[in-house]
């Protein structure tokens, strides 16, 4: 017995198949003649056409989308590069703010 697997249907199978439910085809035959598993598949894929046109029943990518990223790895944009470089001298002020401060109370 072998283990079912889940089938893809192509974009212009899923329009094709769409375009007639939408025309008035009832959707447990077409479903038949179409060899779906069943007519509620047909159903979201007329409900997702219904919502964003034909661009929503396209395939979509698989995966993590890729990150968003204006320069590329290893460059670091300058907004990037001057906020760490604020942060360096933040922390370098701190550091010399707290050290006059042991000095001046070593000297009492």
């Amino acid at each position: 017995m072998s283990k079912p697997t889940k089938r893809s249907f192509s974009f212009e199978f899923k329009l094709d198949a769409v375009r007639r439910f939408l025309g008035g085809e009832a959707a447990t035959e077409l479903a038949a003649e179409l060899g779906l598993s069943s007519p509620a598949l047909l159903k979201t894929w007329a409900r997702t056409y219904r919502r964003d046109g034909e661009d929503g029943l396209r395939p979509k990518p698989k995966g993590r989308p890729p990150r968003a990223s204006d320069s590329t790895p290893g460059q670091v944009s300058e907004l990037e590069r001057l906020r760490r470089e604020n942060a360096r001298l933040q922390a370098e002020v701190a550091y010399l703010g707290k050290l006059r401060a042991l000095r001046e109370h070593g000297q009492r």
